[in-house]
C-alpha cells in the first residue's frame, strides 16, 4: 500500500470512531429519556464494527491465496465468531457491553497474531491498537453513564 493510501486508511479509521465518541458524550449530556436510544445505538454500532473487523479477515485470507489451509480455516471461522456472540447478547445492556468490550480486546489480540502470519503491515496493527483503545473506552464510559444517570441495566 502506498503512503497516500496508508494516510487515507488512518484517517478513515479514526473517522470511524466518531459515532463511538459522539454517542458516549451524548449519554452524559442528553435528557435521561434519550439514554435508551443512545445506548442501543452504541451497541448496534459496536456490532457493525465487529462485523467489519471479521470481514477484514476474509479479505486478508482471500488476498493471501490460502497458503496454509489450517490457518485459512481458522481465520474464516474467526471472522464470524465475534459478531455472532455480540449479536446474541445485544438485547441486554450489561451483558452487551461486557461482551463487546471483551470482544474488541480479544479481536485485537487474535487479529494481531493472524495479521502477522499473513504479512499485514505493522502500521495497520498499530492503528488497530489505537482504534481498539478508543472503542473500548467509549463502550466503558457509555456503560458508566447509563448507570450513573440511572438507566435500567436489565
Amino acid at each position: 500500500m502506498n503512503n497516500l493510501n496508508q494516510k487515507l486508511a488512518v484517517r478513515i479509521g479514526f473517522a470511524g470512531l466518531a459515532p463511538f465518541v459522539f454517542l458516549t458524550l451524548a449519554c452524559w449530556i442528553v435528557h435521561p429519556e434519550w439514554l435508551g436510544a443512545l445506548i442501543k445505538a452504541q451497541l448496534h454500532y459496536g456490532i457493525v464494527i465487529l462485523s467489519f473487523l471479521g470481514g477484514l479477515h476474509w479479505g486478508v485470507v482471500l488476498m493471501a491465496g490460502g497458503a496454509n489451509e489450517k490457518e485459512t480455516k481458522k481465520a474464516l471461522i474467526w471472522g464470524v465468531v465475534p459478531i455472532i456472540i455480540a449479536w446474541l447478547f445485544m438485547s441486554q445492556m450489561l451483558i452487551g457491553f461486557v461482551v463487546q468490550v471483551a470482544g474488541f480486546i480479544m479481536t485485537y489480540k487474535i487479529d494481531k497474531r493472524l495479521y502477522q502470519s499473513y504479512g499485514v503491515p505493522e502500521w495497520f496493527i498499530n492503528l488497530r491498537l489505537q482504534l481498539t483503545r478508543v472503542v473500548v473506552g467509549a463502550q466503558i464510559f457509555t456503560f458508566i453513564a447509563a448507570n450513573v444517570r440511572n438507566y435500567p441495566t436489565a
